[in-house]
């Protein structure tokens, strides 16, 4: 499975961004699709995460309410709404998909938010 990561740039506090991962190469079912991000002096952490099967959709504490994860099941594409956006959010994003042949990972696109 190759994801290719789309839509990071710069945008100032309080603004949007969303952000495109698409999937292609493999016939793998995707059982789960989700959003990381590394954080300058950060580990990579979960952001947001879809369980297809069970139409659930996850959201760590500090995106709740401002960013929304959605999934195009026709294109294989996995969305990221980015709302209301804070200097902190500035991070490399990766899109990340889990299949029963195993996990992959996008190359990541920048989002930088100025204050």
């Amino acid at each position: 499975v190759q994801l290719m990561e789309s839509g990071g740039g710069l945008a100032q506090a309080g603004g949007s961004l969303r952000l495109s991962c698409t999937a292609s190469g493999s016939s793998d079912i995707i059982n789960r699709v989700a959003w990381y991000r590394e954080r300058p002096g950060y580990q990579r952490e979960l952001v947001a995460d879809i369980i297809p099967k069970r139409n659930i959709t996850n959201y760590a504490d500090s995106v709740k309410g401002r960013f929304t994860m959605s999934r195009d099941h026709g294109t294989n594409t996995a969305y990221l709404q980015m709302n209301s956006l804070k200097p902190e959010d500035t991070a490399i994003y990766y899109c990340h998909a889990g299949t029963m042949g195993g996990d992959y990972w996008g190359d990541g696109t920048q989002v930088t938010v100025s204050s």
